[in-house]
């Protein structure tokens, strides 16, 4: 294929079925129904992982979770793991971000020539309340609940003044790129906050919205759905009540929709300035999002779990090489990004990526392998997995049965099929497939947990929790955990002499102690079983993935924990990679170089 350039957006919480293209009758996305129809749409697409990092880190590395060890808001992308940004640099491209990456650090090396004011996780380390879901004491996320129910009004909010400068960067950069004599093709990626809550419209916006010809979601009462323990703990953990207020429900959906529109004006701009300055001809354009959102479905509100409203996301391509106004039914998923995205940079796959588990979308109609997901982070006891092959899908989970569904007979999957006898030899097929991709009780991060709970039944709970922490984490990291543990409750703890001393000493991480259980199930371990990389393991892990700081006040519940670069003592402006060194610029907000600024104090949030 004749190289191309490559316009990637990406979004957040953006449900698959809000959208006009996807036969929505109520949303307004004229921008990306108008790609949909000089492109391709891909009716069956998925998340690698419904949860903002491990799902970017996934578009990333074109890897699961499961293989590369980013599987939380806590544990997120670093630059360890090549992504295809590193790949088109590496060839040559100018390989720039604008705007929300959700990694861990921009001092990390991303894979990009230039970060444009990006977003990573707060103080590179995250929400870490989040990773006590695996010893069964993660706290009950109590904001949620209001955020989606006293947030979604008339108003605004940083994120979409963030959203607007995003669009500004975007297109000067692609003014400044117009008529440049290239010898390789560019790739500009544009990364949305929007459609993320609080959805706190203007006006403007909510008035193409009227509340009284909102749908209501389906099964949002709990005597319509099917029931499921895991579903009901989501439900706990996430503070989410019994929802019987129709009237609410409209208004969220109003508001959530009018953010969609919020967006796609944002897309809009961007490619109306392309159009303009002739860029379009050799570009390839790519439109996805993180993850869904259930709005109010089977009881839930956001992500976190594997049913459609949170593992199905839109996807959009078109350019050379992509036929126009096509609809493709072939489920497809996050990872095939990667490929696809090399083959239309002109590029072959090296031996490094031949193991990739992702197929390049230019060929998606030849596709025959099914489509997996995985999630393990907040609201899950033990781990869960998705299977879709063709019309049928297998929920897969560890604390509880199976869930099947037939999707194309029931698209809401309103009827679980997974105790069905008469599919007993369908679903023990789906759950071979499932194993030829990998074991999911050898993958779950949460494995310690069932362990010492079988073999220490009479310890106390305070003990069994110390035991846990220092299995998973070591003595480092265990007092983190604790320390932070303890914070949640409100105590203050003075830690022992001999644990103290240990926060300094580097402490053997998770992944890395179970790479070698991983490689033994088949599974690719996400520190490979060397020397060199235990030692890394044990120097980086602790710090990169056991931090205390507690999560921010003020922001979403399950976005506590990112860093917001224009409340952080100034906005990444710029950073460049490339000969033997690097350069960073960073810009204050009043427009003087950050070097020379004073340091402002941090916020955890920005103003509801």
């Amino acid at each position: 294929m004749k190289p191309a350039n490559l316009l990637f957006f990406l979004s957040d919480n953006h449900a698959r079925g809000a959208l006009g293209c996807y036969g929505n009758p109520v949303v307004r996305s004229p921008a990306l129904d108008g790609l949909a129809a000089r492109g391709t749409r891909f009716a069956n697409a998925y998340t690698a992982s419904p949860l903002c990092c491990p799902a970017r880190a996934s578009i990333a590395t074109g890897r699961f979770p499961f293989q590369t060890g980013y599987w939380d808001n806590a544990i997120v992308y670093d630059g360890r793991v090549p992504s295809w940004m590193h790949r088109l640099r590496d060839a040559g491209a100018d390989v720039v971000s604008v705007g929300k990456l959700h990694f861990r650090s921009t001092d990390d090396d991303n894979g990009f020539s230039h970060e444009l004011a990006p977003m990573h996780i707060l103080n590179a380390k995250g929400g870490v309340s989040m990773l006590l879901r695996w010893s069964d004491e993660e706290p009950v996320n109590r904001g949620q609940w209001e955020l989606y129910l006293e947030q979604s009004g008339v108003g605004t909010t940083h994120y979409q003044e963030y959203d607007r400068e995003i669009s500004r960067l975007a297109k000067e950069w692609l003014m400044q790129q117009a008529g440049r004599q290239r010898d390789r093709p560019w790739a500009l990626f544009v990364s949305y906050v929007s459609s993320h809550p609080p959805f706190t419209v203007p006006q403007e916006l909510l008035d193409l919205y009227p509340f009284d010809a909102m749908p209501l979601p389906p099964m949002f009462r709990p005597d319509e759905r099917p029931q499921h323990p895991s579903l009901a703990h989501l439900r706990r953990i996430m503070g989410f009540k019994a929802m019987d207020d129709a009237a609410a429900l409209r208004r969220i959906a109003a508001c959530y929709y009018a953010l969609v529109t919020h967006l796609d004006r944002q897309i809009g701009a961007v490619l109306r300035a392309a159009e303009e300055l002739g860029m379009l001809e050799n570009t390839h354009i790519v439109y996805t999002s993180d993850h869904g959102e259930a709005l109010g479905a089977h009881g839930l509100f956001g992500k976190a779990n594997l049913l459609e409203h949170g593992a199905g996301v839109p996807l959009l391509l078109c350019g050379p090489g992509v036929r126009a106004g096509h609809v493709e039914s072939v489920p497809v998923s996050h990872v095939d990004l990667y490929p696809t995205i090399i083959e239309g940079a002109g590029l072959a796959p090296t031996p490094s990526e031949s193991d990739l588990p992702g197929h390049s979308l230019f060929h998606a109609a030849t596709r025959t392998a099914p489509v997996f997901a995985e999630y393990h982070a907040a609201g899950s006891r033990r781990g869960v997995s998705m299977l879709r092959a063709g019309d049928w899908k297998l929920i897969h989970h560890l604390d509880g049965p199976p869930q099947v569904f037939n999707l194309e007979a029931d698209p809401d999957e309103r009827h679980d099929l997974g105790t069905d006898p008469a599919l007993a030899a369908r679903i023990a097929d789906l759950e071979r497939q499932l194993q030829a991709i990998c074991d999911p009780a050898a993958v779950d991060v949460s494995r310690p947990k069932s362990g010492k709970r079988a073999r220490e039944p009479s310890r106390p709970a305070e003990d069994r929790s110390a035991a846990r922490d220092q299995a998973v984490w070591g003595h480092g990291g265990a007092a983190r955990v604790a320390r932070h543990r303890s914070r949640l409750r409100g105590e203050r703890v003075r830690l022992p002499a001999r644990v103290r001393r240990a926060l300094s000493r580097p402490a053997l991480g998770r992944h890395a102690a179970t790479g070698g259980d991983r490689a033994r199930a088949g599974a690719r371990p996400p520190y490979h079983a060397d020397g060199r990389a235990l030692r890394r393991a044990r120097r980086d892990y602790p710090a990169r993935h056991a931090g205390r700081t507690a999560p921010g006040v003020g922001q979403p519940p399950e976005d506590r924990g990112v860093r917001h670069p224009q409340h952080h003592g100034g906005v990444d402006a710029g950073r460049s990679r490339g000969g033997h060194g690097r350069r960073r610029h960073r810009r204050d907000p009043r427009g003087r170089d950050a070097a020379t600024a004073q340091p402002q104090r941090s916020r955890s949030a920005p103003p509801a």
